[in-house]
């Protein structure tokens, strides 16, 4: 009889589900508080149940799996909210066993923010409470009337207090800032803005019709260069190029006008 190999997987952070010979599905993630059900055939043969036996973080259950659907009852094992999860289905190799809800192993944003700050400089601290699972935090400015991702940062994945911090690039006047998390479902959650006011001048740049670089530089003050974020959009919508500094090299870009995003404002140019 041919050996049964079952592919198994999920693309998302927190959980995986690993192929594996012999009959074992295997499952990885952290407890979210939930059970999980098992659909179990009949073997190939008609004589007793595909499952054969189920263990958590090594531990051979005591779930009754004798019957065409089951429980994986997860309170037993004493498992605190975000804890690892390894949990390994064996079944005979003829039939195919099928875990209805494996996502209750992913991880869930449900983070709160407890207190949220950020001073001139662009130092973002904000500290949070309820985490049920290690999620990235994605940290966004608003800039060119939207929010750009400017940087990430670990979540601890833990329910009680936690602290973190991250250092923005300011640009000119008024900064907004937030947080987000997304997880398997797809739908972010977010902190509120919190906002600051820099000491960064106001910016901008010249020519307007380059034909190698542009260059940016304290309002008014043309010797003055100044770093900032930027992008090139073409006429299309698409980004052609996009970084941080005092100058950006253009003599590579088609001739044709091009938008650019810069310190908080948005403006144009013809590449020559």
């Amino acid at each position: 009889m041919k050996k049964f190999v079952l592919y198994l997987f999920f693309l998302s952070a927190g959980i995986n589900l690993v192929s594996a010979q012999g009959g074992v599905i295997i499952l990885e993630g952290n407890y979210q508080g939930k059970n999980l059900y098992v659909q179990n055939p009949f073997g190939s043969g008609g004589v007793g149940f595909c499952v054969t036996e189920v263990k958590v973080n090594g531990n051979i259950t005591t779930d009754e799996i004798n019957s065409s659907a089951f429980e994986i009852d997860m309170k037993p094992h004493k498992l605190n909210i975000g804890d690892k999860v390894e949990i390994k289905v064996f079944h005979k190799e003829d039939c195919k066993p099928k875990v209805l809800n494996p996502e209750v192993l992913k991880p869930k944003s449900t983070f709160e923010v407890v207190n949220m700050t950020a001073d001139k400089d662009g130092n973002v601290k904000w500290s949070t409470k309820s985490e049920t699972g290690k999620l990235a935090f994605s940290i966004e400015q608003f800039r060119w009337n939207k929010w750009v991702k400017v940087g990430e940062k670990d979540g601890v994945g833990t329910p009680t207090n936690n602290e973190y911090s991250f250092k923005v690039v300011p640009h000119s006047g008024k900064n907004q800032v937030r947080v987000r998390q997304t997880d398997y479902s797809g739908q972010p959650r977010l902190s509120k803005p919190v906002d600051f006011l820099s000491d960064i001048k106001e910016i901008d740049y010249a020519p307007l019709k380059a034909s190698k670089d542009i260059n940016f530089f304290e309002k008014g003050k043309t010797d003055k260069a100044v770093e900032t974020m930027y992008e090139i959009y073409d006429q299309y919508g698409n980004v052609v190029k996009k970084g941080f500094g005092s100058k950006i090299d253009v003599s590579n870009l088609p001739k044709g006008g091009y938008f650019l995003n810069f310190d908080n404002k948005m403006g144009e140019f013809v590449k020559k």
